[in-house]
């Protein structure tokens, strides 16, 4: 059947336009998809910039529902955005970036397009058990005489346990760069950074989230030079949730650390990566608004495994933005090397079967 869509936490008027603008994006990416009311679609579009809208999605999202956020900032607690205000072309980019998400779900959307004719329903009548036969009557067992005792076996004697050998280890610097201080380990508890005269970071690394500007570009200057464990304040609970309260909603954790990588390389594979390598991407990954060139790299990896020229020539983007940007999906698990991936088992080829009758299932 055909992938569901549903709204609910928005008005009438915001409704309307999410609906026409669907409307025109399913035509446009074949009609895969049909509207129903609410709670019952497979994927719930919630106006998260509205009164009722982060309650829709506490509960939506606790039932385990696939959600949309409908929103003008970058919000990523649900699982996936439409971007306010709303028009077709987003909508479609959201369509398509769920059916990469859901290939088998797309399948069986196309199938049901291309018959939209449901076949009928075949229900078959269970069989009527047969009547149960009476058994006949079980002859006594022989008696059989008491086992034995066995002697008792000696058990073997414990044979010392090897020494483990040490792990190594691994120094890092007390001073290093926000994006290594990202990494796990590199935090233990709630921190507080603030450069000059920049944004407020709030960092959870237990929780994995963040709190800051709902924009990466304003954080740039927090990914240069060194920091020291000095340099993170460590605020009490009220205050943590005070700060968290004014600044905006929790972000994943991830989204800091794929600015990290974005900036780590400098127009440049990061040290250790084949330049002539091939690399290509698991999945869509969330693409910043800020950086618009990204998605036309996306569009060219999904395509299959290929090199940094490569990408470059078939996005029209330069070679430097997409090593970038390689770079920030390898950090954050999106993107992947083929060069180093393991090369997956063939199928082993089947015998022919011998004999009269394997020569006849051959024919």
């Amino acid at each position: 059947m055909a992938l569901t869509l549903g709204t609910t936490g928005m008005d009438s008027k915001t409704k309307a336009e999410v609906q026409a603008a669907f409307k025109a994006a399913n035509a446009e990416t074949g009609n895969l998809w049909t509207l129903v009311d609410g709670d019952e679609a497979d994927y719930i579009v919630i106006d998260m910039d509205s009164l009722y809208g982060p309650m829709s999605w506490l509960r939506l999202h606790a039932a385990g529902r696939k959600v949309v956020g409908l929103t003008s900032v970058d919000r990523n607690q649900t699982d996936y955005r439409l971007p306010r205000p709303i028009s077709a072309n987003d909508f479609s980019v959201l369509l398509s970036e769920i059916a990469v998400d859901a290939p088998a779900e797309a399948a069986a959307a196309k199938a049901a397009a291309a018959n939209p004719e449901p076949a009928a329903a075949r229900v078959e009548a269970a069989p009527t058990p047969a009547p149960a036969q009476a058994l006949p009557a079980a002859e006594p067992e022989p008696q059989e005489e008491p086992p034995q005792e066995p002697e008792p076996i000696r058990a073997p004697e414990p044979e010392p346990e090897p020494e483990p050998t040490p792990e190594p280890v691994i120094e890092v610097p007390e001073d290093r760069g926000l994006a290594r201080w990202l990494l796990a380990g590199g935090l233990d508890r709630r921190v507080r950074l603030q450069r000059g005269d920049g944004p407020v970071l709030l960092v959870d690394p237990r929780t994995r989230v963040w709190h800051g500007p709902a924009t990466l570009k304003p954080l740039l200057a927090y990914f240069e030079g060194t920091l020291q464990l000095e340099d993170f304040a460590t605020p009490d609970a009220a205050a943590w949730e005070s700060e968290a309260a004014a600044i905006g909603a929790a972000q994943p954790l991830s989204r800091l650390q794929w600015l990290g990588g974005l900036l780590a390389g400098h127009g440049a594979l990061l040290p250790g990566l084949d330049p002539d390598g091939k690399f290509r991407l698991l999945k869509w990954p969330q693409t910043e608004r800020e950086y618009p060139k990204h998605f036309r790299i996306a569009t060219a990896m999904m395509k299959g495994p290929a090199t940094v020229a490569e990408v470059a020539d078939a996005s029209g983007v330069a070679k430097e933005d997409v090593a970038d940007f390689v770079n920030a999906n390898l950090a954050t698990g999106y993107a992947e090397s083929t060069t180093d991936a393991p090369p997956e088992p063939e199928a082993p080829t089947p015998k022919p079967a011998g004999g009269l009758f394997g020569r006849m299932r051959g024919r």
